[in-house]
């Protein structure tokens, strides 16, 4: 694999040294985290959760946005990997002081970090960590502003692999707030490098970017044209948090509009499975019946998230800057 010297996620040999997004990850790589998430999973079958891949690493867990699946995850992987994990609470650390965020890292840094798995509300921030830390030293994205989720891209693959075994003959929909969701961005990267059939975004008008068919997918802004035949129905949450402006007329019109309902999921494969990143608005964007139903694999979406933030987390520290 040639080096890319504009994916600063690679090494001279093109492995994984940090997870910053699924952007420029080719599919031999996303496979590779796949199949060993696919290891992993047994682990929590195992009466002893761990083994000791990451044993004597240390873990920063810099949540400089609220989280709880995701944090949580993370901090069950790396325990689950051995490794020693520490969740700063930034409300009290010195960045609520006016550290700057290098200058936090380089103070962790210092502790003998091995890992930072950084969330936050500023887009290119765990760009700009990875830019700055030690050759030794990873950084793992778990969610920056509107551009990526890579882990909950990974994870959501994973979940989809394992209902549909293969990605060729699939048609994806990603349904709702797709203009301020990072996951969607990091799905649709995922799906088209996995060789998806076709992905479909599918939202109101104002809630949809002008560019998306340039990334490869169809645009439907009708919900029932949008998930018709589809094999995967991914709802995304509304994120009225990073709205700015009226884009919706009243969340009880959006879901009667684009609100998945049992009736409506009709309109889909009699296999399709729904997704949902979490967390779920309830009578927003989704049905309590459609949440709670036999398509719905939101539960194991997050199990599997474990398994697939551990490899992740032991792939990039297995390999060199």
């Amino acid at each position: 694999m040639l080096y890319k010297r504009n994916n600063p996620q690679l090494n001279k040999n093109g492995e994984l040294i940090h997870l910053l997004s699924t952007e420029g990850l080719s599919k031999d790589i996303l496979t590779h985290i796949l199949d060993t998430a696919a290891n992993f999973a047994s682990v929590n079958d195992r009466e002893v959760k761990k083994v000791p891949l990451l044993r004597g690493k240390s873990v920063f867990n810099l949540f400089f946005e609220n989280s709880t699946r995701t944090r949580t995850t993370f901090d069950i992987a790396a325990t689950r990997l051995s490794a020693d994990v520490y969740t700063l609470d930034i409300a009290r650390s010195s960045a609520s002081k006016g550290e700057s965020l290098l200058d936090t890292i380089a103070n962790l840094s210092a502790m003998a970090a091995d890992i930072f798995v950084v969330r936050h509300s500023e887009s290119g921030a765990p760009y700009l960590i990875a830019q700055h830390v030690a050759p030794h030293v990873h950084v793992v994205n778990a969610g920056d502003g509107r551009h990526a989720h890579p882990t909950q891209g990974l994870l959501d693959m994973f979940t989809i692999r394992h209902y549909k075994k293969d990605f060729s003959n699939l048609t994806v929909a990603i349904v709702g707030d797709v203009l301020h969701s990072r996951v969607a961005r990091s799905d649709i990267h995922a799906l088209t490098t996995l060789g998806c059939a076709e992905v479909r975004v599918v939202g109101p008008k104002t809630l949809v970017p002008a560019d998306m068919a340039q990334m490869g997918v169809r645009v439907f802004n009708n919900l029932a044209e949008g998930i018709k035949g589809c094999d995967v129905v991914i709802m995304l949450r509304l994120q009225n948090e990073r709205m700015s402006g009226a884009l919706l007329p009243s969340s009880q019109e959006y879901f009667e509009s684009f609100g998945l309902t049992p009736e409506k999921l009709q309109l889909a494969k009699p296999d399709a499975i729904v997704m949902h990143p979490g967390p779920i608005n309830r009578g927003v964007e989704i049905d309590s019946a459609v949440v709670d139903g036999a398509q719905s694999v939101i539960l194991p979406q997050v199990t599997f998230g474990i398994a697939v933030r551990m490899a992740v987390m032991s792939i990039v520290a297995g390999n060199e800057a």
